[in-house]
C-alpha cells in the first residue's frame, strides 16, 4: 500500500478510510488501538508478572549508572539482560497450555531472579542502598515464583482442576 493509497477498516457498522500506513498499522485488527494496560489480558493481574515488569526501567538506570565505570561496564549488560528475562520468562510460561511447561518457563524466571540478585549484590558498591530495595523486589519475585511452580507442575493442562 502506498502513502497516498486508501484502506478500508471496518469501525462499528461502518467503514473507516485511512490513507497512510502509519494510520493503518497503528490500528488493532478492528476498532480503535488496544494498550497493554487495558487489554484485559490476566497475565497484567499477575503479580509476579508486574514486580518483574516494573523492575526494567529501575534496572535500567542501574545498568547505565554501572555502565559508566569501567569496572562494572560488562556487568550492566547482564544485569540488565537478567532483569527483562525475568518477565519475559513469565510471559512465555503463561502461554504455555499445560501445567509442565508453565513450570519450566517459570523455572526459566526464577533463574534469572536468582542471577538478577547475584549482580545486584555485585553492584552494591557503586548502586548503593537501592540494592536493597531491588533485592526486596526480587525476593518477592522469588517467593511468588517458588509457591506458582510447585502448583503448575501438578496440572496436567490449562482446563486441570484447579
Amino acid at each position: 500500500m502506498g502513502e497516498r493509497e486508501t484502506l478500508a477498516i471496518p469501525e462499528g457498522k461502518g467503514v473507516r478510510a485511512v490513507t497512510s500506513k502509519r494510520a493503518a498499522l497503528s490500528m488493532s485488527h478492528f476498532g480503535p488501538p488496544v494498550a497493554a494496560a487495558t487489554s484485559n489480558d490476566p497475565l497484567f493481574r499477575m503479580r509476579a508478572y508486574q514486580v518483574a515488569k516494573d523492575l526494567v526501567p529501575a534496572a535500567w538506570l542501574d545498568a547505565k549508572t554501572l555502565s559508566a565505570d569501567p569496572v562494572t561496564e560488562k556487568m550492566s549488560g547482564q544485569l540488565y539482560a537478567a532483569i527483562g528475562s525475568i518477565s519475559a520468562n513469565i510471559g512465555e510460561g503463561y502461554s504455555r497450555s499445560t501445567g509442565i511447561d508453565r513450570a519450566r518457563m517459570f523455572e526459566y524466571a526464577l533463574g534469572s531472579v536468582r542471577e538478577s540478585m547475584a549482580w545486584y549484590e555485585a553492584a552494591r558498591p557503586l548502586l548503593g542502598e537501592i540494592v536493597l530495595t531491588r533485592l526486596n523486589d526480587l525476593e518477592e519475585i522469588r517467593r511468588l515464583l517458588l509457591a506458582i511452580i510447585p502448583r503448575e507442575r501438578a496440572k496436567r493442562g490449562r482446563l486441570a482442576k484447579q
